[in-house]
């Protein structure tokens, strides 16, 4: 692809980008502003099914922009047996807020409409933070080891979130999604952070143990999702907006949600180690399983 055209494509994949996410964001924050005013059951359902609705039309917006794409490639692996009307727990590595787009786009018509753990600083994003609180969508505050020795009170505040958020999704078929790193991977967060894997950070494991203990009756599976774009892993997201993307790999692996993942992962210190084992073991598993997604890329 030449510059010019890579330059063109970026600006109306940006400007396509902004009008989709407008037209989308404004009826859901307008809902999400009579759910605020009318405070009965009734009217909450009704509003979270239309809000609902509308990120659906949002994630078949952002669908057609990859589809101007004629370069594109999906190559994707376990989406039979997922159901709309059923409860997922969804965690996934994190590389790029390309990510988000392709969850969207991929799974769309495959499961409920996904709600994501999202930092404290998105919340005033104009039009997606306040579409995103319409949405019921949980948003996290992370503290520094140091500042929480400073301010002990504050810690378990973000777990607390986690479980009046969950409370929030017992009475409709949800998809939550927790990128369990806390933040995108990059060679330099690796290090930093003495990750153990090669393509990695290490797992944040608090959000999705609350999420298990609060709704795990509920949750049909757990939904353990690989991404990787083997052929633009420096730079996928702008690579996308650019039409510069090639190749989108994914794998979905449907864990069950078994007794013993359920428990009190804050005042159970046995039950905390255990659960922590059990996600880097998975952990461990995925970096795996990148590692063969680029090895095989390499090969084509």
């Amino acid at each position: 692809m030449s510059r010019l055209l890579a330059a063109m494509t970026l600006l109306l994949s940006i400007a396509l980008t902004i009008i989709v996410t407008i037209a989308c964001s404004v009826p859901i924050i307008l809902a999400g502003m009579i759910k605020l005013l009318l405070p009965i059951p009734v009217v909450w359902r009704s509003v979270s099914a239309f809000c609902n609705l509308m990120m659906y039309c949002w994630c078949s917006g952002l669908a057609l922009l990859l589809h101007l794409n004629p370069w594109l490639k999906w190559d994707v692996e376990g989406l039979e047996g997922l159901n709309k009307k059923n409860w997922y727990l969804l965690i996934c590595n994190h590389h790029s807020w390309a990510d988000i787009v392709v969850l969207c786009v991929l799974f769309r018509k495959h499961i409920p409409m996904n709600k994501y753990f999202l930092k404290q600083q998105l919340a005033w994003v104009p039009f997606i933070g306040l579409a995103c609180w319409a949405l019921d969508m949980p948003f996290m505050r992370r503290y520094s080891r140091g500042y929480l020795i400073r301010h002990p009170e504050r810690r378990g505040k973000d777990v607390e979130t986690t479980r009046r958020s969950c409370e929030k999704f017992r009475n409709h078929p949800t998809t939550i999604v927790n990128f369990v790193e806390g933040s995108r991977f990059t060679e330099e967060k690796r290090i930093e952070t003495h990750s153990s894997y090669k393509h990695l950070l290490p797992p944040k494991a608090a959000g999705i143990a609350m999420a298990l203990n609060v709704l795990g009756g509920q949750f049909d599976k757990l939904m353990n999702v690989t991404l990787c774009y083997p052929e633009n892993d420096r730079t996928p997201f702008f690579d996308m907006l650019s039409g510069k993307l090639t190749r989108i790999v994914v794998h979905v692996d449907l864990v069950p949600v078994a007794e013993e993942l359920h428990g009190d992962y804050v005042n159970d210190k046995n039950f905390k180690r255990g659960f922590q084992r059990w996600l880097n073991a998975l952990w461990t598993e995925k970096d795996a399983r990148i590692e063969e997604m680029k090895a095989a890329a390499s090969v084509k």
